[in-house]
């Protein structure tokens, strides 16, 4: 999005309440004056609208999953939907104040971030996340008015309007915040009420979608687990234990999780029934690039044709981050010429290792260096392997995560797992009905995620239009 030059007067400047001296300020004051005065649509304030606004709590005890609810921090938040990825999850007591619980429709975005432009996300609390405890760097959002159904707001703060007020927020030492008091200050256009149903509407069916794709996922994910026996395992942890110096001299391999026992019980229990294959035996590896963050440009800056950057923090409930922080500009995406393709799946490397996603058909996407494509090769078809069925078998923590886990070394200061290292992850090959069940099950998963990237993208260009009104 193009700013346009714009004329503000003394007066302007002398009698706004807020002290403001910066041309971002004025540029919002013109944008919602031209909707007020010659659209004469409504414009009110989240306190005009009586919205609650409060924030979360810091909590530094965390237990199992099976004893807790999810604490939902700030890289939690992605737009319309919240990160339910178990590598991005942490568990706290149900036990908990409500008051810093999140209940079905309430909105709650980050309201400190390390820059301006993060800021801008807001998610929306489904049925299924109810009673989920929130951080104190979270704002939850209830509306008590009903000019407005939370469904067109979350849409609306994901859109251009509320990132140019977002970038007004406070500035730290080190963060920026969005208080209480500027929350209640975001100015928001009412629009036609039919308008505000098709939206919500719109929103609803990306809510639905975002759902019945994570359910076929589990699913898929579960009928694999099942068949391998991983769900009937009981392998206890070990603190500690010994191993030949003969295993370290042929594996040449000095991490200790590489002959961590309970993950290599899991392997020994699995190939009882089923055989296995390295997974260099059938995929084509190929890692993203590193593009320089003097060529990272944020979202409200970003001009026609951007492509966006996808880095580990924006892969997301399996699927790539539609909205992620960082875009690329066309000339680049044409000369890196990275072949990404829809179906092709992401596998983290650096950082967060052995985090999964597939690429939809709505994905045009530069992936960074700390990513690999796996794409199937020919050959995979011998085996009756699907791209489907393998992303969920690479989604399976037993399978994907606890291998690379055991094949990751310290680089300087994170974690890495060389393309060579990740090849040698053991892949379980079932029957070719099993794999056809599973490949059904995950390609309904990413139509409908296809789908809801759809139905995004049409919700904030609907908004965002309004601008050239």
């Amino acid at each position: 999005m193009a700013l346009k030059t714009i004329t503000s007067y003394k007066t302007d400047i002398i009698t706004n309440n807020n002290n403001r001296l910066d041309a971002k300020y004025f540029y919002i004051n013109h944008v919602f004056s031209k909707l007020k005065n010659y659209n004469s649509y409504k414009i009110k304030t989240l306190g005009d609208l009586k919205a609650k606004i409060s924030s979360g709590s810091y909590i530094n005890k965390y237990i199992s999953k099976t004893q807790g609810v999810p604490y939902i921090r700030v890289g939690n938040i992605k737009p319309f939907s919240i990160s339910e990825d178990d590598v991005n999850l942490v568990y706290v007591s149900n036990d908990l104040p409500k008051k810093i619980k999140v209940e079905k429709n309430s909105i709650i975005l980050g309201r400190t971030q390390a820059t301006t432009a993060k800021l801008a996300v807001a998610s929306i609390v489904s049925q299924e996340n109810e009673g989920y405890v929130i951080s104190q760097h979270i704002s939850k959002i209830v509306l008590e008015d009903d000019t407005l159904t939370p469904y067109f707001l979350v849409a609306y703060l994901n859109s251009n309007f509320y990132k140019l007020q977002t970038a007004l927020a406070t500035h730290g030492d080190t963060r920026v915040e969005l208080t209480h008091s500027q929350l209640r200050n975001i100015r928001i256009f009412i629009p036609r009420q039919d308008i505000i149903k098709s939206i919500s509407d719109k929103v609803k069916l990306i809510i639905k979608y975002n759902f019945l794709s994570l359910e076929n996922i589990r699913e898929a994910k579960n009928t694999l687990s099942d068949l391998l026996g991983i769900n009937s395992l009981n392998l206890k942890k070990v603190k500690a234990y010994s191993i030949n110096y003969s295993l370290l001299e042929k594996n040449n391999f000095w991490n200790p999780l590489f002959y961590y026992p309970p993950y290599l019980n899991i392997f020994k229990e699995i190939k009882k029934n089923i055989n296995t294959i390295p997974l260099g035996e059938i995929v084509n590896i190929k890692k993203g690039t590193e593009v320089g963050s003097d060529n990272y440009v944020i979202g409200l800056e970003k001009k026609e044709g951007y492509i966006p950057f996808i880095r580990t923090s924006d892969l997301i409930n399996y699927e790539a981050d539609q909205f992620p922080d960082y875009y690329i500009s066309n000339d680049i995406y044409q000369k890196l010429n990275q072949d990404i393709r829809p179906g092709d799946i992401l596998f983290t490397k650096d950082g967060k290792i052995g985090m999964t996603a597939m690429l939809t058909q709505e994905d045009k996407a530069i992936i960074a260096s700390g990513i690999v494509r796996v794409r199937l090769k020919p050959e995979a078809s011998h085996y009756n392997v699907t791209p489907e069925y393998l992303f969920t078998v690479l989604s399976l923590k037993e399978i994907g995560f606890n291998q690379a886990l055991r094949r990751t070394v310290i680089a300087s200061t994170i974690p890495h797992l060389r393309e060579q290292r990740l090849k040698e992850i053991e892949i379980p090959i079932p029957n070719k009905n099993i794999i056809d069940n599973i490949t059904i099950l995950v390609k309904k998963a990413f139509d409908l995620k296809t789908q809801r990237k759809r139905l995004i993208e049409e919700v904030i260009q609907n908004i965002d239009s309004y601008f050239d009104t």
